[in-house]
């Protein structure tokens, strides 16, 4: 039995489970396959970074305070988190991904950054 590219439908030669006759048509192949939710992942990844970034600046020192007005000056997004850490006291921190915010009174933050 004869297979053929799953990409260009050329015949294949070599290993029985070979399924593509070059890494070219392999890469095609799965850059379609993946097309659909490439700009999704990459813009919420592209907020992560931004997010990230805008807290390290923030906390150089890994605990430090800031405004909510200086968080938005510099294009923060309150929208785009990778995890939430409650305490036993109920305080409720905001991570993305090591760096992290509590909000505190009069729209000021503590920054934070979690010491692994």
């Amino acid at each position: 039995m004869q297979k053929s590219c799953l990409e260009c439908g050329e015949k294949i030669v070599g290993r029985a489970d070979k399924k593509f006759c070059s890494d070219y048509c392999r890469n095609a192949y799965n850059n379609k396959l993946n097309k659909d939710n490439k700009n999704l992942v990459r813009n919420i990844n592209n907020r992560l970074r931004k997010n990230y970034r805008i807290l390290e600046e923030l906390n150089p020192q890994n605990k430090s305070k800031t405004t909510k007005s200086t968080l938005l000056t510099k294009g923060f997004n309150f929208e785009y988190i990778t995890s939430i850490y409650t305490t036993k006291k109920g305080t409720v921190y905001y991570f993305v991904y090591n760096q992290g915010y509590l909000p505190l009174e009069n729209d000021y933050f503590a920054l934070v950054k979690k010491l692994d």
